[in-house]
């Protein structure tokens, strides 16, 4: 409790664990955000690839407003005829037979990696445990999924690491190898695209010799496309830019709520021949809300013009910030990232950068490698991407004064 005299903060009782930018949201449509103050924003972040459809898309509202009047919640022991509608969609779109739904990403990857060690026990081999991920990776911040990262600055701390989870190096190909005809190994884990470990997109060609090498040893992949799936790319889902690459489990989340919280663990009949009834649950789970939203969102996202437009602005984007980085090699060393999941490599501290973008009038996220990334809405247009692009020249301009005065 505060003492009389002290100043109470007013975040005060919000756990500590955020490293929040002064900026108080209020409102949002479209691309725009407006804080407390009235002060207007293009937002590049997109809550970190999560509003796909940009702020309260109408027919996402519509969805909430008629799904909030009938049904808000129900248990899993009874049918969810949303569940049942959304699980056929993701099916028809995807590799998939079946799909566990979830509030999150994180929740999403836990699913995967019990489903991927319930094939092996079933199939009679429940030594293969060993869960391999890669140097650089995110998969949310439960434990099982920090130890799948190993991200040291996520996992110290928390005592010891769990037993059987493994990185690799990102292109060390012979590791790899090894690592996936190791007789122990139950799956690998791996996002397409780099999300927040520095915006690197796996090669097709190292996409495809993976899902081979995997097929040869019994090996289960999962992908987690929570932050590059959704159209992220400009495909549905960015391991199909790799033909033959369809992995056993995927995990999605994210941009598939549109901003309402919703995850989802797809799989196919033969990777989840081990998920019985009561080894996995989850309470607000796939629940009618959630649903009604990511049906209305997978709906909008699966629209091939939906696609082709991310596809186009995208292909604009990278030839205009190739010019930025022309223009300013003393700032933006290299430009990364697939669609409009977009890091660029930053020569100055890129948190500080991103507070000056945002004096501009410009939100961008943060990245691993002192990136900044640009995840804006996947409807942007091609005007509203010039004017992220100039904001962006701005702040590079005032980058340059700052680091000449």
């Amino acid at each position: 409790m505060s003492s009389p005299t002290s100043v109470t903060p007013v975040n005060d009782h919000i756990m500590g664990v955020y490293n929040r930018a002064p900026l108080a949201v209020a409102r949002g449509e479209g691309v725009r955000l407006w804080d407390e103050d009235g002060r207007e924003y293009l937002d590049c972040v997109a809550g970190i690839a999560t509003n796909g459809l940009g702020h309260c898309h109408p027919t996402l509202v519509a969805a909430l407003k008629e799904q909030g009047e009938k049904l808000w919640h129900t248990s899993n022991i009874f049918r969810i005829p949303g569940q049942e509608k959304l699980a056929e969609r993701l099916c028809a779109e995807t590799f998939a037979d079946v799909v566990f739904f979830t509030n999150s990403g994180t929740e999403a990857i836990e699913c995967a990696l019990k489903t991927a060690r319930k094939y092996h026990t079933a199939n009679g081999n429940p030594e293969r445990v060993v869960i391999w991920g890669f140097d650089g990776s995110f998969h949310g911040r439960s434990y099982a999924a920090i130890n799948a990262a190993g991200n040291p600055s996520y996992v110290e701390g928390f005592g010891p690491r769990l037993e059987n989870y493994k990185q690799l190096t990102w292109g060390d190909h012979e590791a790899i190898k090894a690592a996936i005809a190791d007789p122990t190994t139950a799956a690998i884990i791996v996002e397409p695209v780099q999300g927040e470990g520095g915006a690197r997109a796996m090669p097709e060609v190292c996409l495809r010799g993976l899902r081979a090498l995997t097929r040869e040893h019994g090996v289960l992949v999962i992908f987690d496309e929570v932050q590059c799936g959704m159209g992220r790319t400009g495909k549905l889902f960015a391991h199909e830019w790799a033909e033959d690459a369809a992995p056993d489990i995927m995990c999605v989340a994210k941009a598939l709520g549109g901003g309402f919280p919703v995850g989802a663990c797809l799989a196919s009949a033969e990777a989840a021949k081990g998920m019985t009834v009561g080894v996995h649950g989850s309470t607000f789970g796939g629940n009618p809300l959630a649903m009604a939203v990511g049906l209305a969102a997978f709906n909008e996202i699966a629209k091939p013009e939906t696609l082709e437009h991310v596809r186009e602005v995208a292909g604009y984007f990278v030839q205009q910030l190739s010019g930025l980085l022309d223009r300013y090699p003393d700032v933006i060393s290299e430009i990364r990232g697939k669609g409009l999941l977009i890091g660029l490599k930053l020569i100055p501290n890129n948190r500080e950068f991103m507070g000056i973008a945002r004096d501009q009038g410009l939100l961008v996220a943060g990245g691993g490698d002192n990136l900044v990334r640009l995840l804006p809405s996947l409807l942007i247009t091609q005007e509203e991407a010039r004017e992220a692009v100039q904001k962006l020249e701005k702040a590079c301009e005032a980058v340059r004064a700052k680091a000449a005065a």
